[in-house]
């Protein structure tokens, strides 16, 4: 697993066997007011490396001997990345500020845009709710090919092949969606968190259940998936779009029902962000609630602090997860 901090990356043992370590330093951060460098993470678990999109839009390809630079000449800020394939490498490449995917094959770049996506006729009705452009906010990929790319705001995309078609899913689910998750486990099932709650769907998004009971608030911010198991979930829900106060929540039925983890946590928290509660494959949960990284055993009952990030004025230390 890679965690994201304001100024460096780490890996760190899926089950959290050992201390975190250090894999790369953006120097540039180093005496200078901070700036929001990693986007997003992807981890590369055959090459034991991690994808980071950087905020000039590059990608870093990071292991443990050494670092290199994939020009994509995408020039809108990537919000959201999607692995296919290992080799030859193949992703799939969301955006901020205009709500775009791009496809890169290999390494060399540029990446090249989906046209498909582009042509989507409902993409007229996208939005924010402050009026700026809308966003693939994130991605998700079943093992046979299905992929979803979650549209803030804008419900949610559907592509069967990999990324190169795509439809929306049916309009019974809430639009303003958060996070979009699959499971290993089961290729028919997707989830989502949204300024609703929790959805569900066990039909590939062409029907959606709310998966509300036990939830203290509705507006929903992440959501992650046991990858051996789709009954049992994590998600995080809070007051309002800025925070006002966050919830943990776990549920071990398919979200038809849910309970707050907060009185495992040793910090309160204002606002839970999306990409920062994870699964790793062993079943391991984490998640970064503040400015500490916590984690969870027996099927994420049972919590406890796993690292504090280093001393830090801002609110968020941490970034992004990648599981």
């Amino acid at each position: 697993m890679y965690v994201a901090t304001h100024n460096a990356i780490y890996s760190i043992a899926e089950n959290g066997d050992d201390e975190p370590r250090q894999i790369y330093e953006d120097s540039k951060q180093q005496g200078q007011e901070r700036e929001d460098n990693f986007q997003t993470l992807l981890s590369l678990p055959e090459r034991q490396a991690v994808a980071v999109a950087m905020s000039d839009g590059n990608l870093h390809l990071i292991s443990k001997h050494e670092v290199s630079t994939i020009q994509t000449g995408i020039q809108d800020p990537i919000a959201s990345l999607l692995l296919i394939r290992e080799e030859p490498l193949t992703l799939l490449i969301g955006t901020d500020e205009g709500a775009y995917v791009y496809r890169l094959v290999g390494e060399e770049g540029p990446a090249e845009r989906v046209q498909t996506f582009d042509e989507l006729e409902c993409r007229k009705d996208w939005y924010t709710p402050w009026g700026g452009p809308p966003a693939v906010r994130t991605l998700a990929k079943t093992k046979d090919g299905f992929c979803y790319a979650d549209i803030h705001v804008g419900s949610i995309m559907r592509s069967p092949d990999e990324g190169v078609s795509w439809e929306p899913v049916t309009p019974d689910l809430n639009k303003d969606v958060h996070q979009v998750a699959t499971c290993p486990a089961d290729d028919n099932q997707v989830f989502a968190n949204t300024a609703n709650g929790v959805y569900v769907s066990t039909d590939r998004g062409n029907s959606w259940i709310n998966r509300i009971e036990g939830l203290p608030v509705r507006y929903g911010t992440a959501i992650a998936i046991d990858p051996a198991d789709p009954n049992l979930m994590l998600a995080t829900v809070q007051k309002g779009p800025r925070g006002g106060g966050a919830w943990f929540c776990r549920s071990d039925n398919g979200g038809a029902t849910w309970t707050e983890l907060n009185d495992q946590l040793t910090e309160s928290t204002d606002r839970i962000r999306t990409g920062c509660i994870a699964f790793t494959s062993d079943g391991t949960a984490w998640a970064v609630i503040g400015k500490t990284l916590y984690i969870g055993k027996n099927q994420a009952t049972d919590w406890s602090p796993f690292w504090t990030a280093s001393e830090y004025d801002g609110d968020n230390p941490f970034q992004t997860l990648a599981a």
